[in-house]
């Protein structure tokens, strides 16, 4: 399971996305890159609204919307209460509710393995990017180990294409950052050298540096350290 991705071909594929069709096929094509069963971009907004995508069977996909599962899900409710990448295993299956939820799941085709990503933005936005398999746990280890870090980056890519394509679903305000300010954070955040966040980004460092410099400047930072540590506790990232 899992295989080395190109992140340049997979977030050069994201941006290229102008339709949720097409997002959608890209979606596609990076589980079967990744070689897990299922992925799964999921949001609930301050109201409650649910959008998303998903590769689960579409009997699930309407069994969860029809039953209102996201007010009982324990990846929602946990993935709610924090901030870092969630493995399902960590979370709390031991009420009676939640496993008779975990049971219908897996009666549906959800794989007993589960990592999610929380994404917030302002006003009450909450999405969640997952991908799911059924495999051992040592196995799954071993997946999340290769792949973790990578997953944040496209869950946060992911999200911002998402919302591009859904207006109304949009952040009333802007995030502060731009787009690549953004990314950049984010990368440095995970603990990327600014070569490698360059090399990542497919720019040069002294383009990296402008983004740097204009994200500690709109936070009020006094270095790129404080810069991250702001961006992260109002939400405008996630590590």
């Amino acid at each position: 399971m899992g295989t080395k991705l190109d992140m340049s071909q997979v977030l050069e594929d994201l941006e290229n996305t102008s339709t949720l069709d097409e997002l959608s096929n890209v979606a596609v094509r990076l589980r079967d890159r990744l070689k897990v069963e299922h992925l799964i971009y999921h949001w609930v907004d301050g109201a409650g609204d649910q959008y998303g995508y998903t590769t689960y069977p579409d009997a699930w996909a309407e069994r969860y919307l029809e039953k209102n599962y996201h007010r009982i899900d324990p990846v929602i409710l946990g993935c709610f209460q924090r901030f870092h990448p969630v493995d399902w295993k960590t979370l709390d299956w031991s009420s009676k509710v939640a496993k008779a939820f975990l049971q219908d799941a897996q009666n549906h085709g959800v794989g007993n393995q589960g990592y999610s990503i929380p994404i917030r933005g302002p006003n009450g936005q909450f999405a969640l990017f997952t991908v799911n398999h059924s495999c051992d746990d040592e196995t799954w280890q071993r997946f999340i180990e290769r792949h973790g870090r990578e997953l944040i980056l496209i869950a946060h890519y992911f999200n911002r294409k998402a919302l591009e394509f859904e207006s109304d679903r949009q952040p009333d305000s802007a995030r502060g950052l731009s787009p690549r300010e953004v990314d950049a954070m984010t990368l440095l955040a995970l603990g990327y050298s600014r070569a490698q966040v360059a090399h990542s980004l497919s720019i040069s460092e002294h383009t990296l540096r402008v983004y740097i410099e204009g994200a500690r400047a709109k936070l009020g930072a006094q270095n790129t350290t404080h810069a991250i540590a702001t961006a992260l506790s109002r939400g405008l990232i996630v590590v």
